[in-house]
């Protein structure tokens, strides 16, 4: 059944799981398990950063930085569709006692000049503003790659105001095949950022975060303070080592198919309309005569291919690893089927 659901359903490929065979593995919580520092030590490059830290989730990397850069009462400023607010099952209010400051913008994105505007003067009827989180790429945006540009002008308010900067690079490397830019260059304004494993990269489980030595050390406090070292965890990070060296580049085929798809929507009677098509997400609103995401999806189910909703009348697509050509086709062909009509036929 083709799933278009989301890339966190890609499935680890058979040669990913040769390698967790042959992993040389140890106790992680003694820094004793080779595979598992390799992969820090990579990540950590990767991202420009001094350290990094293996982690079972994105979730649990974005609220361990949340944890280390706010006090309760400190307030995170974010976009209102961000992860940390939507995703995250009140992570940053339960776990930190942080506000958040949302902010609007389009596709996901807002400006230094918002931040600007956001951050609190000093005062004891206020919480402090203290971090900006941004999210790259912007899921609810449509996969949309905030522009270098805009990333330096936000991480420069921020430091001059004394805020720190956490990124959200869940998709990141699919911003840096899409641009040819550097994952170091787009994180290099942040204090903490980190990428996930287990999407277009195709791993079973993980996700790292890199910052400076002393955030790493910080890190790891929460991490065992919320559950503790996996222990002989190179079995999982091999897996990402793999797809570090394999799945990368071929990110850029999902971006194609992606655009295939959303051109192949715009171009159908009852969607009335598509965001812009950056990577891998396709975001696409259904005409009021036309219908719902509820129903769309139970045909889409029934013909065998699963999407996902978004609200009542939109619904999302993402290409990944585990979906080809074909699987595009059939796609097409029951949205076709459902959408390219007569609105009101």
């Amino acid at each position: 059944m083709p799933n278009f659901y989301s890339d966190t359903q890609t499935r680890p490929t058979a040669e990913m799981r040769a390698t967790v065979l042959e992993a040389e593995v140890g106790d992680e919580q003694m820094a004793g398990d080779p595979t598992t520092t390799r992969l820090e030590h990579r990540v950590a490059k990767l991202l420009g950063k001094e350290a990094a830290l293996f982690l079972p989730s994105g979730t649990m990397c974005n609220e361990i930085a949340i944890k280390v850069h706010v006090d309760p009462g400190d307030e995170v400023i974010a976009h209102w569709s961000s992860h940390i607010i939507g995703y995250e099952s009140g992570g940053p209010a339960a776990l930190s006692g942080a506000m958040i400051h949302p902010l609007d913008g389009p596709h996901g994105i807002f400006t230094g000049e918002q931040v600007a505007r956001a951050i609190r003067p000093q005062s004891r009827y206020m919480p402090p503003s203290r971090l900006v989180s941004i999210e790259q790429t912007a899921n609810l945006g449509g996969g949309a790659i905030w522009p270098l540009d805009v990333i330096d002008q936000v991480a420069e308010v921020a430091h001059e105001a004394g805020l720190v900067t956490h990124m959200d690079g869940a998709r990141l490397l699919n911003a840096v095949v899409a641009t040819g830019i550097p994952a170091a260059r787009m994180a290099e304004g942040m204090d903490s950022v980190w990428i996930d494993l287990t999407k277009g990269l195709g791993a079973g489980v993980g996700a790292v975060i890199a910052g400076s030595q002393d955030f790493i050390e910080r890190a790891w406090r929460w991490k065992q303070q919320w559950g503790g070292a996996m222990r002989q965890s190179g079995i999982l990070a091999a897996m990402g080592l793999y797809a570090l060296d394999h799945h990368v580049d071929r990110m850029a085929d999902d971006h194609a198919r992606a655009a295939r798809i959303g051109a192949a929507l715009a171009g159908m009677a009852q969607v009335e309309s598509v965001l812009p098509v950056e990577t891998n997400i396709v975001i696409f609103r259904m005409a009021p005569d036309g219908p719902g995401s509820a129903e769309l999806i139970e045909t889409a189910r029934e013909a065998e291919v699963l999407i996902s909703p978004r609200d009542e009348r939109t619904c999302r697509i993402v290409t990944h690893l585990d979906v080809d050509d074909d699987d595009v086709d059939d796609l097409l062909e029951v949205m076709a089927s459902a959408l390219d009509r007569a609105v009101g036929a």
